[in-house]
């Protein structure tokens, strides 16, 4: 969908005038203090996926719901930028459409991993230097080559300082103790999969961003929706039983967008066509994108 070629979403639910409904956002006019990109990637993903068609099923979902959070905040304006062409074909042409968003946060829907490098690279622009990345995923993603098992390891040949590179979620018996020790030599901070049981995602994420933002320059946030138990992510090719439950990974995209310093999240890593009949794994997709603007809403 580009910008210029918009489809009604939710156009068979009920109308309740006192009630209304999320999403189909406007095509920008100027600046935003929310917006919302497409970054459909999905050719080199290690695992067969169709998740390039995943950001037009999270806006197919999101009026499913409404904008309302009791948290409260101030009123934000929208917009939807729609998806970029083809952005495996092109990186460098996805870097600059996304460089070019004028927005204070912006949500990009992947797509697979591969989508973080250029929404990250773009939203940053000429500020790698200070910038700060954190992961909410359980895989390190420093595999070697291009491909969806490679982000981190890709922003941080680019210029990224791995000791401002923090990983939430991190599970055994999804990653290998070559990329542990990999993480470990570049300086990345980890916290594993284990060590959030019994915590709020809220503090750890709040310890998280204050490692990535010790610089004092913009962050980017990736959720990988693989980090969450299989039951409530089915569309995940990579999730598994065990990870961590949805109302962990909303908390999570909430108090990224409240932190004055993030400029960008993106949520990956789901295949709407492999999802459940309920849509489970895009309805939490949506959701988490309603909690990244509900946290926008209370930054000061």
């Amino acid at each position: 969908m580009s910008s210029s070629e918009r489809v009604a979403y939710g156009s068979g639910l009920p109308v309740d005038p006192l009630w209304p409904r999320a999403g189909n956002w406007p095509v920008p006019s100027g600046h935003s203090d929310f917006a919302l990109i497409g970054v459909p990637t999905w050719r080199t993903s290690i695992s067969a996926t169709n998740a390039g068609q995943t950001p037009d099923a999270v806006r197919a979902m999101i009026p499913r719901y409404s904008q309302f959070a009791h948290s409260g905040g101030r009123p934000l304006d929208f917009a939807d930028h729609g998806n970029v062409p083809d952005p495996d074909a092109d990186e460098a042409a996805t870097i600059a459409m996304i460089g070019a968003v004028d927005t204070e946060l912006l949500v990009a829907l992947g797509g697979d991993n591969a989508a973080t490098v250029p929404t990250a690279l773009g939203r940053w622009g000429d500020r790698l230097a200070t910038a700060g990345l954190v992961t909410v995923d359980a895989h390190y993603d420093l595999r070697d080559g291009v491909s969806n098992g490679s982000p981190v390891r890709r922003l941080i040949e680019a210029g990224l300082d791995g000791r401002r590179v923090v990983q939430v979620g991190i599970s055994d018996f999804a990653n290998s103790a070559e990329y542990a020790a990999r993480a470990r030599d570049l300086g990345i901070t980890v916290v594993l999969r284990d060590e959030l049981l019994g915590r709020p995602m809220a503090d750890v994420m709040a310890e998280a961003l204050e490692v990535a933002g010790s610089a004092g320059g913009p962050i980017h946030v990736d959720l990988d929706v693989d980090v969450c138990d299989r039951s409530v992510a089915p569309a995940c090719p990579a999730s598994v039983p065990g990870g961590i439950a949805a109302h962990e990974l909303r908390a999570a995209a909430r108090v990224a967008g409240k932190h004055r310093r993030v400029e960008s999240i993106d949520l990956v890593e789901v295949d709407a066509t492999a999802d459940t009949p309920d849509a489970r794994t895009v309805r939490l997709v949506a959701l988490c994108v309603l909690e990244a603007a509900a946290g926008l809403a209370l930054r000061s």
